[in-house]
């Protein structure tokens, strides 16, 4: 936990915003999309919670916001480290209005490969996470008639070999939030799920070396194949939390693919099983284990807790 801090020198917050003055809850802020998510909301006003693993670069990413923040380093698959950080949310800036669950991590490779309690990780920070955080801050979302959005991505329209834990975790995070959206709208709490596409973040650094995921990307349209910046992807996230949006696409013309869904695992299957075939099972080796450096670091800080050893899979 690190003190409150108040607006930086020189800064100027929007006024016009309907977020501005409300409190937002931002977990797997230290990097990447929840990082460039806090920014965009301190733009608009909010006071930021930021949540997440790696201490020091969560203090770093809160001392560039523009409002009163906070953070709090902690572990999403721990109710108790949530429950502590929703009673520091509550006490030093207030009841959230808003509530992201982003915190995710990924792992690539065979399953038979993939070590398992790297897989289970993978389930318990992507589903199992999600769920402790809505858990934790729906008192709060209760009493402000709050907004929870859940961050999924076109993984849960059609699995991908090679990714079989985060496409799993995906696809139930979906399911989760689907679920949660009938039971808390007569409270006057909006749901929303957030499908995200390529997204430079550092899980996307690896993709090159899992070939399947290479070859669904090659086999995409071309404005399908585009990576998008963190910082694009939080602007369409950020208007979705102002609209308290049932569904947020990013990129927006992600909403046209809803209808399709049926046809995505068929073609999905189509694509892997080709280049399966034309590569040999050792070259699905290279790319097994935690993908990017937030991952890495969620697993290394995990496996040395649990006594595990502090060296990752590959």
């Amino acid at each position: 936990m690190v003190p409150i801090s108040g607006p930086r020198p020189g800064t100027a917050v929007s006024g016009d915003s309907v977020l501005r003055g409300r409190v937002a809850v931002v977990t797997g802020a230290a990097r990447g999309i929840g990082e460039a998510l806090t920014r965009r909301l301190s733009a608009a006003g909010m006071h930021v919670a930021l949540l997440g693993r790696e201490a020091q670069t969560l203090h770093a990413a809160a001392a560039s916001l523009r409002t009163p923040n906070l953070c709090f380093e902690c572990d999403v698959t721990e109710p108790d480290a949530l429950d502590e950080a929703a009673r520091q949310v509550a006490d030093r800036l207030g009841d959230a209005s808003v509530v992201v669950a982003n915190a995710g991590v990924a792992a690539g490779g065979p399953f038979r490969l993939t070590d398992a309690g790297l897989w289970r990780r993978v389930i318990d920070v992507n589903l199992v996470g999600s769920a402790n955080t809505a858990r934790a801050f729906l008192p709060q979302l209760t009493r402000t008639h709050g907004y929870f959005l859940q961050i999924d991505s076109t993984a849960a329209f059609g699995a991908a070999p090679m990714m079989s834990a985060y496409c799993a975790s995906k696809a139930g995070a979906e399911s989760f939030a689907q679920a949660l959206r009938g039971e808390v709208e007569p409270d006057g709490i909006a749901v929303g799920i957030a499908y995200l596409h390529w997204t430079a973040t550092d899980m996307l650094t690896g993709l090159d070396e899992h070939p399947v995921l290479r070859a669904l990307r090659a086999h995409q349209p071309w404005f399908a194949r585009r990576v998008h910046t963190s910082e694009r992807v939080a602007d369409w996230l950020a208007a979705g939390v102002e609209r308290r949006a049932a569904h947020v696409y990013a990129p927006p013309w992600l909403r046209w693919c809803q209808p399709l869904r049926p046809l995505f695992p068929v073609l999905v299957t189509r694509v892997a099983r080709r280049e399966m075939r034309r590569m040999p099972a050792a070259g699905f080796a290279a790319g097994t284990g935690v993908m990017g450096v937030g991952g890495r670091a969620d697993w290394e800080a995990y496996a040395a807790s649990a006594g595990e050893g502090s060296a990752p899979p590959r």
